[in-house]
């Protein structure tokens, strides 16, 4: 085994790593905002937009990832007919799939309130959306934090599905080195710590915000 291989190649794979750290907070920000909304909007009374929501959530639930990555990067410039960039299109794969799974964990920890406390802030005057925003959706964090911070975690790791569009992440650059140093071993149980270790301060991390928040 040489580590000689990672020592030379350092720099290089930081700049991978920063692409895909990029990638992954981006794509987690997206995913998180449109699936809170989906969550929401599949709860509502309003039963076309609860049916459109619910529909679209099945249908990205029942697609692979790679599926979802190959139509919007090759199908979404033809239907715009504008080229679009390999990061580009990753960001949206990665927010339109991750976003149907967060809807059911906002979904379900929506509905881990008593519906009383829905009633009462609805007969309070409150809308609907206010409701949710400032009664429902603070109790039901703590319920959500755990399953968000798991898709979060492999969302993380899905970003290594970028490489295969073009994009110049941990990954890719880790392939590349490998095919000109054929150092396999060495180069991609290196990219696999880091991987783990960020994983792993995620997970740790969302175990500290949970114990806080029942503090609290």
């Amino acid at each position: 085994m040489s580590i000689q291989v990672i020592i030379n190649n350092i720099p290089y794979l930081a700049k991978g790593f920063l692409v895909t750290l990029e990638l992954a907070i981006i794509s987690i920000i997206l995913s998180f905002i449109l699936g809170t909304l989906l969550g929401i909007v599949k709860l509502a009374k309003n039963p076309i937009i609860s049916t459109l929501a619910s529909v679209y959530i099945e249908i990205v639930r029942g697609t692979p990832l790679i599926m979802v990555v190959f139509w919007i990067f090759f199908l979404l410039p033809i239907l715009l007919s504008k080229p679009i960039q390999p990061f580009t299109s990753a960001v949206a794969a990665f927010s339109i799939f991750t976003s149907a799974y967060i809807a059911e964990i906002v979904r379900a920890g929506i509905q881990s309130i008593p519906v009383g406390q829905i009633e009462a802030a609805l007969s309070s005057g409150l809308s609907y959306w206010q409701t949710m925003r400032f009664i429902i959706l603070p109790q039901a964090t703590t319920k959500m934090i755990p399953p968000l911070v798991s898709q979060f975690i492999s969302l993380f790791k899905d970003t290594s599905l970028a490489y295969i569009i073009g994009v110049m992440e941990l990954t890719r650059r880790a392939t590349i080195i490998n095919n000109r140093e054929f150092k396999s071993f060495e180069i991609f149980t290196f990219v696999a710590i880091i991987y783990f270790m960020i994983c792993y301060s995620m997970s740790k991390y969302a175990k500290y915000l949970e114990r806080k928040r029942r503090i609290v």
